[in-house]
């Protein structure tokens, strides 16, 4: 650093005359502008860089949009991943918290949980079109996989809403247990799994007749609840204490009789307070987040077994398994940070410090970018999933950019299409 002598306040240096005194401090300012510049540049170059190597190349057509749950504002954030940048507020229901995109449509579905409704929001236009009036206290909402129907679960009044995605209206009204937290259809469409959460009881039912087929118990605080690619089973969280329940979903097609009927398969020990299931997209493996032993425990889902607890930092909330199924990453709530941690060589490879309370996470369409909601400082860090320093090194998990969210975001998804 080029550093200039200075004389106190209203002197000069009676070694140089005035004219040279000029001189120099031209002279000091000029080599100071210059080297402002070059460091400006060296700045500006990687970043360059980056998004010309880095980022995926979009036709003119294209769009693709973050959603935001924001609960203390009652409102949906709605994030440009294209040009990363906000892209506007909607204004939804009171307290929004669960969401889900149509597979098939350009639509998102916001719970919104204090006004016992659904807002339906134009992907296109990202403008709510629709409101659909469900029951007490809905949390969270899936979709089947064409896009027809959506299931809510209501909490305050122990169901769940099936609406007609297409009429936008509910169309049916099943009796859970008490406290449903989450119903998920199954890839299939032939089962629909609903955990209880004050009941700690797991409710199956028929999706084709809305009758309830089974009901399991003995599982605390139910909450998450993932299903297998095939069908075959589900996995829920009982966050009420340190289980994960498997049961064993019916499948009227299969050669062996046992298979016929939904039948609780095991009770599989983990940590303390397991709040999330995280599923490998290729259905092999489950990555269980133990809120209260800091600890992140992985299940072989055909074994039915736990192999092993790794120690991940305070409180991990959540976690997503990249689509090729090497790299699981982590919301730590408590230290502002995720953890990167590779599956096949079982170690942490990076922590990327985000904002505070880090919870919910979802990757980009493609999978080059990270959202994490920062729920205590109300934004959504973007993490690039693969980066390169300017001497060629490659580097997983750097954070980008901070998104303003408001107030309390709580879920996110993607949505990405070209428009017409």
């Amino acid at each position: 650093m080029l550093h200039v002598r200075r004389m106190p306040s209203g002197q000069s240096d009676p070694a140089f005359s005035a004219d040279e005194i000029e001189r120099v401090r031209s002279l000091h300012l000029a080599k100071k502008q210059r080297a402002c510049l070059i460091s400006l540049l060296l700045l500006l170059a990687p970043l360059a860089s980056c998004r010309r190597r880095d980022f995926p190349q979009y036709p003119a057509d294209y769009r693709e949009y973050a959603y935001v749950t924001s609960g203390g504002s009652n409102t949906v954030t709605v994030l440009d991943l294209v040009n990363l940048r906000q892209d506007r507020v909607i204004r939804v229901g009171d307290n929004p918290t669960g969401l889900a995109a149509n597979p098939v449509k350009n639509e998102i579905y916001a719970v919104n949980t204090n006004s016992s409704s659904v807002s339906v929001i134009d992907a296109q236009k990202n403008a709510v079109v629709a409101t659909i009036p469900v029951h007490s206290k809905p949390y969270f909402i899936d979709l089947d996989a064409r896009g027809e129907r959506g299931y809510v679960a209501n909490s305050g009044s122990n169901n769940v809403s099936v609406i007609d995605l297409t009429r936008r209206r509910e169309i049916a009204l099943i009796g859970a247990g008490e406290g449903p937290g989450m119903a998920r259809i199954s890839p299939d469409g032939k089962s629909l799994v609903v955990t209880n959460r004050t009941s700690g009881s797991v409710t199956v039912v028929d999706p084709q007749t809305y009758k309830v087929r089974s009901v399991f118990t003995g599982c605390p605080a139910a909450t998450y609840a993932v299903i297998l690619p095939d069908s075959s089973k589900a996995f829920v969280a009982c966050s009420g204490g340190h289980q994960v329940m498997v049961v064993g979903l019916a499948r009227t097609d299969s050669p062996i009789a046992i298979e016929h009927a939904d039948r609780l398969l095991t009770f599989l020990d983990v940590g303390q307070t397991p709040v999330h299931l995280a599923l490998k997209p290729d259905g092999g493996e489950i990555f269980v987040s133990n809120f209260d032993s800091d600890t992140i425990s992985e299940i072989a889902t055909q074994a039915n077994e736990v192999g092993g607890a790794y120690l991940v930092g305070a409180h991990p909330a959540s976690a997503v398994v990249s689509a090729d199924n090497s790299t699981l990453w982590i919301s730590k709530f408590n230290t502002g940070s995720i953890e990167v941690y590779s599956i096949d060589d079982g170690k942490t490879i990076n922590t990327v410090h985000v904002g505070d309370g880090p919870d919910a996470l979802a990757f980009s369409a493609e999978g080059h970018l990270l959202l994490v909601a920062d729920a205590r400082s109300n934004d959504v860090a973007v993490v690039r999933v693969m980066s390169r320093t300017p001497g060629g090194i490659n580097r997983v998990g750097t954070l980008f950019t901070l998104l303003p969210a408001g107030k309390q975001p709580n879920d996110i998804v993607v949505k990405a299409f070209h428009v017409r």
